[in-house]
């Protein structure tokens, strides 16, 4: 059985109602985590409760994604998305908090912090997407031809979903750790939602050619960690990032694809954690 996991927060954005949750000490130093596509917040659990022993730790869904609202036709393009994460970091009053972002998620932190100003104290970037070219093959197929993807009859559907979302790991994913992620995109609505962000996604790698050149602006701490085995956004993509951010510190972890969180989760916190323990 899978890791329970719930948001009881919710928040009513511009793109749609976003759930959300804290856990931790209100006085301790805030961590604000992003997931990217086709995930939720779930992929944090174990390392949210983890670093909730020393900090606050916010987590959130997407709009479109795991809990959160999926109405037809919702934006969920990278700057909307963007947008959103801008207006909860004011809902929750966080001026400077350190951000841990994987996949698209890296794309919008990276976009509120260039293209919006949202200040961090650190910034970790996972597997991030940043750099082209990125998206699989899988997901510009399915992207091009979206409305006859989602005409698939719900069996068909789930089984090319978990397929999809299996590779996103080296070594496999549990059962039960699957069946939470792909769940979202089999329950009412999800199929059509689904298949609505990969059409999304193959208009905003304009959004990442906007902000490459910015790279070099960043001046707050920067981690950058990677699956030596990623398949969908290869670790070429992370060593170039981290040389084109100053003062970058790559971490590279063996045995690792693309779901680093499931995949190596000891060391992920742990490479995660030493970063925000170290002054900057």
């Amino acid at each position: 059985m899978a890791d329970e996991w719930r948001l009881p927060e919710s928040y009513r954005s511009s793109a749609g109602t976003v759930r959300w949750n804290r856990l931790g000490d209100p006085g301790a130093p805030a961590v604000v985590l992003l997931h990217g596509t086709p995930f939720s917040s779930y992929v944090w659990r174990g390392l949210a409760r983890a670093l909730a022993r020393h900090h606050l730790v916010y987590v959130w869904d997407m709009p479109g994604y795991g809990a959160s609202e999926k109405p037809e036709g919702q934006d969920v393009s990278l700057a909307a998305e963007r947008d959103v994460f801008v207006e909860l970091l004011g809902e929750w009053g966080l001026a400077e908090p350190a951000v841990i972002a994987h996949d698209s998620g890296g794309a919008v932190a990276l976009g509120a912090h260039l293209l919006r100003g949202a200040r961090y104290f650190k910034l970790a970037l996972v597997d991030a997407v940043s750099l082209p070219p990125w998206g699989s093959a899988f997901s510009q197929l399915v992207g091009e031809h979206a409305d006859v993807f989602g005409r698939l009859p719900p069996g068909p559907h789930a089984a090319l979903l978990r397929e999809y979302v299996s590779s996103a790991s080296s070594p496999g994913l549990h059962p039960a750790t699957l069946d939470a992620l792909v769940a979202p995109w089999i329950a009412d609505g999800g199929q059509q939602a689904f298949y609505r962000q990969l059409t999304v996604r193959l208009g905003d790698r304009s959004y990442t050619d906007s902000m490459q050149e910015r790279y070099a602006t960043i001046d707050v701490p920067v981690a950058v960690c990677w699956g030596e085995d990623d398949t969908w956004v290869p670790v070429e993509r992370g060593r170039e990032l981290a040389a084109r951010i100053p003062g970058a510190r790559l971490r590279i972890i063996p045995g690792a694809g693309h779901l680093v969180q499931e995949d190596r989760p000891a060391e992920l916190t742990a490479a995660l954690s030493e970063f925000l323990r170290e002054d900057g």
